[in-house]
């Protein structure tokens, strides 16, 4: 998808990658989340491929929603980049497995990703520009990063 020249990335479940210049980023999500974070001054963009809602103990830190966003915080404040500065989007969160226990359903992994996610952006201080999260389809990301695009194709379910 990317443009000839233009370096193609593939980032996995409970990675994260932050750079600047020309460079497009895909990742696929069902219940995951992925995270985007640019700096327009600086050029420099992020973003991240979260597994689960909320840290627990000392895994990875890029595997949990919470987590993730404030990594990425840190990795730009050592940039010198301000909170008010960083533009956020958010992709994913897919219902992709619906369970329940007799007439309740059950609160899937997906809504579970996207609430941790809204609610720490929120938390942070940090502006979210755009979203596409939630039903039933998982997604495919391409985060043009030099750009702050992107684009989102729907997988069918």
């Amino acid at each position: 998808m990317a443009g000839s020249g233009t370096p193609n990335i593939y980032l996995k479940a409970g990675e994260f990658i932050m750079l600047s210049g020309p460079a497009c980023v895909l990742t696929v999500l069902g219940s995951c989340v992925s995270v985007t974070m640019f700096n327009e001054r600086m050029g420099m963009g992020a973003i991240c491929h979260a597994l689960l809602p909320r840290k627990t103990g000392d895994e990875n830190d890029f595997k949990f929603v919470d987590s993730s966003i404030v990594q990425m915080i840190k990795a730009f404040e050592k940039l010198k980049i301000g909170r008010h500065e960083i533009e956020v989007k958010l992709f994913g969160g897919a219902d992709m497995f619906r369970a329940r226990t007799g007439n309740l359903w059950l609160t899937s992994i997906g809504d579970q990703n996207v609430k941790t996610a809204l609610s720490t952006i929120e938390r942070e201080n940090l502006r979210l520009r755009a979203s596409d999260i939630g039903g039933r389809s998982g997604r495919k990301i391409y985060y043009y990063i030099h750009e702050n695009r992107v684009l989102v194709k729907r997988l069918k379910q």
